[in-house]
């Protein structure tokens, strides 16, 4: 038996990186798994993001850790695509007790005034509307069923600090820590609790490509990982670089357990220090 036993888990963005850390752990500790991904790549993200071969790769390793699992492509924002993966999940495993809002994408490092009209509201639309879409799909269910529940919005170090350049990072992801708040004060009466998750730099694909490392090391030609590393080694007060999408995973599983049953409300940093410094 393990801490998620007979509990069912909704997670969006499971294709790679955070959000299949996430689902793997859940179903490894007993959960069954509704995922959705987007898994094409969206004009406006300056990254590649999850393909179709990557969900699949999500599948195979929950149903290799014994794990039941529901997948399906689609994008957090239409609703019609959040609410369906939502009923078809529902219709197959039961009610849904856990709920990570994990889909996000990351924005170039632009100045507020140049940056394209398209590009901020691919970021609201995704990193906003998309936690807004998975909220309004999963919390009625919720309610009815009358089992309580956790919500855990994902935002990030930069939902707490106006990081340069990043406007529209910056502003969707503070957009969601006030989502946060006032679901948990509208959730309350029904023992969901709702918290949002602040994660400095973490190693996925959002940071771990050439763009982000010109950024970092704008003197070099064609800086690698190992060089952009050096500059990200001195961000956090711990002796780290980045974060690992298990570190996340962490605190996901403990805000979804017994164990925080009183937590609610809170904008969580995950980020070894750095807002601190």
């Amino acid at each position: 038996m393990g801490a998620f036993t007979g509990k069912v888990a909704f997670i969006t963005g499971a294709a790679r990186g955070q959000g299949r850390s996430h689902a793997l752990r859940l179903a490894r500790e007993g959960a069954a798994i509704i995922a959705l991904d987007v898994a094409e790549d969206i004009d406006e993200c300056f990254f590649p993001l999850a393909t179709q071969q990557d969900l699949d790769e999500t599948v195979r390793l929950v149903e290799e850790a014994g794990g039941k699992i529901l997948a399906r492509k689609g994008d957090v924002r239409d609703f019609g695509d959040v609410q369906s993966i939502v009923d078809d999940g529902i219709a197959q495993f039961g009610p849904i007790g856990i709920v990570v809002a994990n889909a996000g994408i990351g924005t170039p490092y632009v100045k507020t005034w140049e940056i394209p009209e398209a590009d901020w509201q691919a970021a609201l639309d995704v990193n906003l509307t998309g936690v807004f879409h998975t909220v309004k799909a999963t919390a009625p269910s919720m309610i009815e069923a009358g089992q309580g529940g956790s919500f855990t919005l994902i935002s990030s170090s930069a939902g707490l600090k106006g990081y340069q350049h990043l406007a529209p990072y910056v502003s969707s992801k503070h957009g969601v820590i006030g989502l946060m708040r006032t679901l948990a004060n509208e959730l309350a009466e029904y023992s969901i609790r709702v918290n949002a998750l602040c994660p400095g730099s973490v190693r996925t694909p959002m940071i771990m490509n050439e763009p982000t490392f010109k950024v970092f090391r704008p003197e070099l030609d064609s800086p690698t990982e190992a060089d952009a590393m050096e500059v990200f080694r001195q961000m956090p007060a711990l002796p780290i670089d980045v974060l690992e999408p298990e570190d996340v995973t962490e605190v996901i599983a403990f805000l979804a357990s017994d164990a925080a049953k009183h937590i609610t409300g809170l904008a969580i940093p995950i980020d070894a220090g750095q807002l601190g410094k």
